[in-house]
Parts: structure tokens; C-alpha cells; sequence
């Protein structure tokens, strides 16, 4: 079974998570609420999270210093940050927010169906990214073992390796499609990059698969870095 993503919603209004509930909701993914920036972090503390919606305009710690420390934890500094403001902001304003690390500033009322697609495609991407992760950590595996196979697991290197082959091959094939998605919808330039982020460890994962194939000198390859 395939393990949900979950998103954080940060705002002070009851009635605005509710709405955020609501739109989300067909993405068939486990949402998280939090009702100001300090409730934020602390669930930042103890859950990944594929990305985050977060109000501008909170009591206390609004969304600019509450996105301040989420970039400064090493843990979180690279989860998306949406920006959500009902405020009539100016260019200094919507500055100040990619600034302090969104990749999106969407103004209220949005629209349902934008949001809905922004978001999606951020899933998409941490979803890939696990995938990627949990390819390279049997990978990762298979080299420490020096091409033998798990004592009791019964299937010989040709097979362990055919069956890292064929998982990664669709990961490659999911992340093709993303990025041929991103390119017809113009996407801004953070989730381009996020994505040929995301490309470029498959491409160092796959030749250090092929590395281990016989005749090619499986004890001289070396697993990408995964950061």
C-alpha cells in the first residue's frame, strides 16, 4: 500500500482549514491543520510533509517568520511553502515572501481548482522522491552486499537486480511524464527546477544500477548521493 502524503494547513481561522479542507480533499491525501505559526513547527518536528499552505497574516508569529524558521531547520528547509494572503499586496510584499522561501503566493478568494492543481503537483514530487529514496536504499543494499544476495531471501543477484531495474524504470517513467507536464503548463521556475532536481539523481541512480550488471564491474560502483 502505498503510504498517503500529508500537507499542512496553517491559518487562525477556523472557517478558512475548513475551506482548505474541503478543496483538498480529492486529492485522497492525509491534510494536517494547524492553527498558528508556534503549532506549525511543532508538527514540523515529528512529520515530513510534502508541502505547506500557509497563511501571511496570523496573530503572534505571522507567515514570514513562521516560514523563516521552518527554512532555517535542516529538517524542514526544503518542504514547498504556498503562501496564502487575503492582503492587497504591492511588489515589496509578494518580494518578501519568496524571500523568506515560497514557491507559490496565492491571494484570497483563490480559485479551487488552481490551488487544487499547485498543490498536486508537489505530492507528485515528494511522492517521486520517497520512491527515489526507497530505490536507492535497496540499492544501496545490494552493493553492501557485494552482489549476494539477503541470506533467506531466496532470489539470486540476476533477480534482485532485474527487480531494482524494472522498480526504477517506473519511477523514470512517472518522473518523464511530470516533467512533460510541467513544460505544457509553464510552470514556475522552483517546481522546474525541483523536478530536474529529482531527474538528475534518477539518471545517477540508474548508471550506478548498471554498474552492478555482470561483466561491468559491479564492486567499483558507488550509490549516488541522495541530498
Amino acid at each position: 500500500m502505498v503510504q498517503k502524503a500529508k500537507i499542512l494547513l496553517v491559518d487562525d481561522r477556523p472557517e478558512n482549514l475548513l475551506a482548505l479542507e474541503a478543496i483538498l480533499s480529492a486529492l485522497d491525501q492525509t491534510l494536517v491543520r494547524a492553527s498558528s505559526g508556534e503549532e506549525a513547527l511543532k508538527a514540523l518536528l515529528t512529520d515530513d510533509f510534502a508541502v505547506i499552505l500557509l497563511d501571511v497574516q496570523m496573530p503572534g508569529m505571522d507567515g514570514f517568520e513562521t516560514a523563516a524558521h521552518i527554512k532555517r531547520r535542516e529538517r524542514t528547509r526544503d518542504i514547498p511553502i504556498i503562501f496564502l494572503t487575503a492582503i492587497n499586496h504591492g511588489p515589496h510584499h509578494t518580494f518578501r515572501g519568496y524571500a523568506a522561501g515560497a514557491v507559490d503566493y496565492i491571494s484570497k478568494p483563490f480559485d479551487p481548482w488552481v490551488l487544487r492543481a499547485k498543490v498536486s503537483v508537489f505530492v507528485e514530487l515528494y511522492m517521486k522522491n520517497c520512491q527515489l529514496k526507497e530505490q536507492a536504499a535497496l540499492l544501496r543494499l545490494q552493493l553492501e552486499g557485494g552482489g549476494r544476495p539477503a541470506v533467506g531471501d531466496g532470489k539470486e543477484p540476476a533477480g534482485i537486480l532485474a527487480e531494482l531495474s524494472a522498480r526504477l524504470a517506473a519511477v523514470e517513467e512517472q518522473a518523464e511524464a511530470l516533467s512533460k507536464q510541467l513544460d505544457d503548463e509553464s510552470a514556475d521556475a522552483a517546481l522546474v527546477a525541483t523536478a530536474a532536481h529529482l531527474e538528475r539523481k534518477l539518471t545517477g541512480l540508474r548508471r550506478a544500477l548498471d554498474a552492478l550488471e555482470p561483466g561491468t564491474g559491479s564492486g567499483a560502483a558507488s550509490v549516488p548521493s541522495q541530498n
